[in-house]
C-alpha cells in the first residue's frame, strides 16, 4: 500500500479506505474518489482563516444535539472518502472522538473553494455528498468583492441539493439550526 504511494502506481484494483489507513500520518490531505487517490496542496492562509472563523461562529450557535469541527474525514464507502473544510455532525457521533465520520453522522458539509479544487467543490463533492445523504451543503466562494456563501438542502428523493440561499452580507438560515452570521465575521483581513 505505501509502496504504491512511493512508486506512483495505485494498488491493483484501485485505492480503498484500508489503503488510506495504512498510509503514514505525514500531513498530506488525501481523499478518495472511486478508488483514485486525490492529494491536495496545502490550503492557503485565506482558506484556513475562513474555515477557522466559520467553525468558531457555527460552534457559538450550535445546539447541544450537534458538534462543529474542521477537516475530519468522511467515509462514504470503501472507495470514496472526503475531508470537508468544516462539518457539523451529530453530538452522538462526536462523542466517539472519531478520526473519521460515516456519512450518516454528518449533518452539514462545508467546502471553501480554492483555485485547485473549483470543479471538485462546485460539482463533484455536492453530487456525492447528496448521494450519500448528507442533509446540508454549503459552498464558500472567494470573489474579488468578498465572500459568497451558497447554502443547499438535500432533496432526498432525487439525491440532489436544492439551493436555499446565496449570501453576500449575512447567512440567515434555520438549517441545520438557526444561523445568523455576518459574512464580515468570516472574511479574512486583507494584508
Amino acid at each position: 500500500m505505501t509502496a504504491a504511494l512511493q512508486n506512483d502506481y495505485p494498488p491493483e484494483g484501485g485505492w480503498t479506505t484500508d489503503d488510506l489507513d495504512a498510509l503514514p500520518e505525514d500531513g498530506h490531505r488525501r481523499e478518495l474518489l472511486d478508488g483514485v487517490l486525490i492529494v491536495s496542496p496545502s490550503p492557503t492562509r485565506i482558506h484556513q482563516t475562513i474555515a477557522m472563523r466559520l467553525g468558531v461562529a457555527l460552534e457559538e450557535e450550535c445546539p447541544d444535539d450537534y458538534d462543529v469541527t474542521q477537516a475530519v474525514e468522511v467515509r462514504i464507502n470503501r472507495t470514496r472518502s472526503f475531508i470537508p473544510d468544516v462539518l457539523v455532525t451529530t453530538s452522538t457521533a462526536a462523542a466517539r472522538e472519531p478520526s473519521r465520520y460515516e456519512a450518516h453522522e454528518v449533518v452539514l458539509a462545508v467546502e471553501i473553494v480554492s483555485p485547485s479544487t473549483r470543479s471538485i467543490d462546485r460539482v463533484l463533492k455536492p453530487t456525492l455528498y447528496a448521494q450519500a445523504g448528507i442533509p446540508f451543503y454549503w459552498r464558500i466562494e472567494v470573489e474579488d468583492d468578498g465572500l459568497v456563501v451558497h447554502t443547499y438542502r438535500i432533496d432526498a428523493v432525487n439525491e440532489v441539493y436544492l439551493e436555499t440561499g446565496r449570501w453576500t452580507k449575512f447567512v440567515d438560515t434555520g438549517e441545520p439550526f438557526p444561523v445568523n452570521l455576518s459574512i464580515a465575521r468570516i472574511t479574512p483581513r486583507r494584508r
